[in-house]
């Protein structure tokens, strides 16, 4: 999608969630701006959501993320992160969410 990117991870419980998206950011961002990938400095956001899923469900967040494209025809990008606000029970303030929201 043009103005985000859906990862499916599985993380050992001894790391921390923040420090795998730092290095994530900042690798691609290095890749990009290296490769001249984009016009001017590429730089990502500030900071991501994050959900997390049982091993139960993962034939269906693999679905979902190899069909996102046709999924966001029929829901914005906004409409379904603050879905998932709401779906986790996550309280959250309008200024915090991401400026392309």
């Amino acid at each position: 999608m043009p103005d985000h990117l859906h990862l499916l991870i599985g993380l050992k419980p001894d790391k921390a969630l923040s420090d795998l998206v730092r290095d994530i950011k900042n690798n691609s961002t290095n890749f990009i701006n290296d490769r001249r990938f984009v016009r001017g400095k590429f730089s990502w956001q500030e900071g991501f959501g994050a959900f997390s899923y049982s091993h139960s469900q993962l034939d269906t967040v693999i679905n979902y993320i190899k069909n996102q494209e046709l999924h966001h025809k029929k829901k914005s990008f906004r409409e379904e992160y603050i879905e998932l606000l709401n779906k986790f029970n996550i309280s959250y303030d309008e200024k915090y969410l991401p400026k392309f929201l």
